[in-house]
């Protein structure tokens, strides 16, 4: 149904002004427009991209990477190496050990001990006739050794320059020299007194180049250089910085088909230092995983060797006693004993032996986790479980502790990092302690239920006399410790092996090599985009400017959210040669449009008092060209076609139209009629539709106005009512005379025609506010020359003769001051 007008919004004036309001952007044409014009930004990028490849080729740093790939097996499990059910598919449970080992890869103190390592914060490069490029320690014939005691100026560069065997000249910049100083020991700056520029200086290999801002000796490079260079210029950086440089040069990602496998990838501008960086990262990362492990079997195999010694005794002590009562009390040959239930409680109480043993490893660990004492923490194996998550949570409360200890000598302990660093630790413990605290649940639970068949089994033991009690709860006491004793030298076993097979679970499947890769980009990405986004730009802003100037109807939502008017249908384009489209194609998706809004139609006038007359509709618009009377010709029609007698009144006196497509003569009009010439029944045309006629507007009369709102013409109407259903008025456009305003007193439903890329948006404010004052009744919108794919043609085939130009009374009529703007540019830049 066609909702009515909103009656619960105010009428107060700030409410209406937002009426017929509409939006200053239509997003969806100004896309159309932009595809419309496909070829300007294919020619600008074009056009960028030729400069940006200048740019890269003689200008810009090539970026090379190399690639890692590595298994890792899961053969263990550690706090510092958290290994449980790897799957290494990311956001799910189980790859705790990738997070970890990404997290290890990226790290400062791993990192960082490669670049003191590697002397990575000296970096090489040679100067070519245009710009210079990146090469790797292995590439220069010699390398420089900073004497890290002494101060030294970073991202200064130094110019080696070969100048006879074993000799090189040492070239400065000729200002840039500073003295704000690096210290490599404290990795700090420091502040020195003002010097002079140092002269440059011829320095032979192993000789030591002193000046107050550098301090460095050459070494030479024991492998015979692949590349020859003219120069080398040599770089120092802080340590921090070339850490913070390779971890943004390291990506990781993990194999879609076999979870286990890691790929690591570097990028550099050097290839070989890549190659190398990622061979040394991955030989130290498997030495300390290898060392992580073996601390926690190790601690594993310590106390559980305390235990068996402390068990041992308790096992040689029930010994002694059980030999007692067999040698001294005779007891060992007892009588129809009960074999079935004293297995079964030995077998009971052997159970509940293990079940105390794994308590009290469970209680070890968590006594070390409270103490923060995690070098010494056990194997959660030790305890009867593995668990990922409290692996995963014990590794990260150790990290915070070690991040808290940091921070605590920079902050205070009520500043905000060091709380939000406590919240942390706080929610981690949580999460360990919890799982702590099902496992004790769990093993109580059993201990319980183990105590409670042994009680039940028990029960079958009460016949015995005192003695033989007496033995056999020595003799089950020494099956206990005994059981204890077993399971605790399995384990024992088992942590001992592990720390004599122990090997790092890292294995490289692939190392990284030089293969001649070629770069994957220029050093400067956001350079060359920005010089392709900027030329991109200039066709995009040239669109964004007339389409913000554009001020016609494209969007149906649009419409109806500006308007708040009810929508009764809309029209596709027509592609025929007349405005016939319901007669003479029934079946097409138009003619079912109309068939949809005379649906519709019946909602628009509900409200209506049936008084058994005729209904009046009329049809009207903002100006000519935008589909009125064919709204009118073809509503009529299908109207007529359900046994409706129908008459359609061609009221636009100014601008005939209907008589030529239904082939009819205007000799004699509506005109003839008002003016008293002719009778009514002289101007009523039948069709080929029997329950359609048509009246059409006659000589154009010289006052339209006067007669139209004539007490003849209404009159006229009435009676028409009386022999018809519904009487059709094409009437004139309302946004430029206020006939049609004045014939809406006296229709039943009114329509209003917009036509889709024609009708302006300032056109609508008036039938808008008019509507929402209740000025007018029973309105709807048609939208009509709707192409479903948002061309830019009009075509309806018939051709209408007017537009602004649409009479003599137009010639005056002002456009606002925007859209005359918006017209004058256009017609510059030959817009639509």
């Amino acid at each position: 149904m066609i909702p009515e007008r909103d009656t619960k919004v105010s009428k107060n004036e700030p409410q209406k002004d937002k009426y017929g309001s509409f939006a200053l952007f239509d997003i969806e044409h100004f896309l159309r427009r932009i595809l419309k014009n496909w070829y300007w930004f294919v020619l600008m990028l074009f056009i960028g991209y030729v400069i940006s490849w200048v740019y890269s080729k003689y200008y810009a740093q090539s970026i090379y990477s190399s690639n890692l790939s590595l298994s890792i097996s899961n053969n263990t499990s550690s706090y510092f190496t958290p290994n449980q059910s790897i799957n290494f598919i990311w956001g799910q449970n189980g790859n705790q050990d990738g997070v970890y080992l990404k997290k290890m890869l990226l790290s400062r103190s791993h990192n960082e001990f490669l670049v003191k390592e590697l002397d990575l914060f000296v970096n090489y490069s040679t100067k070519g006739i245009i710009k210079s490029t990146y090469i790797d320690k292995t590439d220069s014939p010699i390398f420089l050794q900073v004497d890290k005691k002494h101060l030294q100026q970073i991202n200064y560069p130094i110019t080696l320059i070969p100048k006879g065997k074993d000799a090189f000249e040492v070239v400065l910049p000729e200002e840039g020299q500073s003295t704000n100083l690096y210290s490599y020991e404290s990795e700090g700056f420091q502040s020195i007194n003002g010097y002079n520029r140092p002269a440059n200086k011829i320095v032979s290999i192993n000789e030591w180049y002193n000046a107050p801002n550098l301090r460095f000796r050459l070494l030479r490079n024991t492998e015979t250089p692949k590349i020859k260079v003219d120069n080398i210029i040599v770089t120092l950086g802080s340590v921090n910085q070339s850490v913070n440089d390779i971890v943004s040069t390291i990506g990781v990602e993990f194999d879609k088909e076999i979870g286990t496998i890691m790929i690591i990838n570097k990028k550099g501008f050097n290839l070989n230092s890549t190659v190398n960086f990622l061979n040394k990262s991955v030989a130290e990362l498997q030495k300390k995983r290898l060392a992580d492990k073996n601390i926690v079997n190790k601690n594993t195999d310590l106390y559980l060797q305390n235990n068996v010694d402390n068990i041992r005794k308790k096992l040689d002590s029930s010994a002694a006693v059980l030999n007692y009562l067999k040698t001294s009390e005779k007891l060992y040959n007892i009588k129809d004993r009960d074999e079935k239930s004293l297995d079964k409680i030995k077998e009971l109480e052997g159970r509940k032996a293990d079940i105390v043993s794994k308590l009290s490893s469970l209680n070890n660990i968590k006594n070390t986790l409270q103490a923060q004492d995690f070098e010494k923490m056990i194997s959660t194996n030790a305890a009867g479980f593995e668990d990922g998550f409290f692996s995963a949570s014990v590794t990260e409360l150790k990290a915070l502790y070690a991040k808290k200890r940091e921070m605590a000598m920079i902050y205070k302990p009520n500043s905000e990092p060091i709380k939000e660093i406590n919240r942390l630790i706080a929610e981690a413990r949580a999460g360990s302690s919890g799982t702590l605290r099902n496992y004790y649940t769990k093993y109580y639970d059993e201990i319980n239920k183990i105590d409670q068949q042994v009680a039940e089994a028990n029960g079958d033991l009460n016949s015995y006399p005192e003695k033989e009690r007496k033995y056999l709860d020595a003799e089950r006491g020494y099956s206990m410790i005994e059981a204890t004793y077993n399971s605790l030298l399995g384990r024992q076993n088992e942590a001992q092996m592990k720390v004599a097979t122990n090997q790092s679970d890292i294995t490289v499947i692939d190392p990284a090599k030089n293969l001649g890769q070629g770069p994957i980009g220029p050093n400067v990405k956001a350079m060359k985009m920005g010089i392709m986004t900027g030329l991109l730009l200039l066709p995009f802003l040239f669109i964004l400017i007339g389409e913000v100037l554009d001020n016609k109807i494209r969007n149906i939502k649009e419409l109806l959210s500006a308007t708040k008017i009810p929508l009764l249908g809309v029209i596709g384009n027509n592609s025929n040669e007349n405005m016939l489209t319901v007669l003479e194609h029934p079946k097409s998706s138009v003619s079912e449009a109309f068939r949809g809004i005379r649906a519709s139609m019946r909602f628009l006038m509900e409200n209506n008092r049936e008084d058994g007359k005729g209904k009046t509709i009329l049809v009207t618009s903002s100006i000519g060209g935008e589909g009125k009377t064919y709204i009118s010709i073809n509503l009529a029609s299908v109207i007529g076609l359900s046994d409706k007698k129908t008459i359609l009144l061609g009221m636009d006196l100014r601008k005939p139209k209907i008589f030529g497509d239904f082939k009819i003569d205007n000799k004699y009009g509506i005109s003839n009629y008002l003016t008293g010439e002719v009778e009514i029944e002289q101007i009523i045309n039948h069709t080929n539709i029997p329950n359609l006629d048509v009246a059409t507007s006659g000589p154009i009369p010289p006052n339209p106005s006067e007669l139209l709102m004539s007490q003849r013409n209404i009159k006229f109407i009435e009676e028409l009512k009386e022999k018809y259903d519904f009487i059709i008025i094409d009437s004139p456009p309302v946004g430029l005379v206020a006939d049609s305003y004045e014939l809406m007193k006296y229709s039943d439903a009114n329509i209003y025609v917009v036509r889709h890329e024609y009708t302006e948006k300032y056109m609508l404010k008036m039938i808008t506010e008019k509507y929402h004052n209740e000025e007018i009744n029973h309105l709807g919108l048609i939208y009509n020359d709707y192409n479903t794919k948002q061309g830019y043609g009009y075509g309806y085939g018939y051709g209408y003769g007017y537009g602004y130009g649409y009479f003599d009374e137009d010639k005056n009529y002002e456009e606002p001051l925007l859209i005359k703007i918006r017209n004058k540019v256009q017609a510059i830049f030959n817009k639509k």
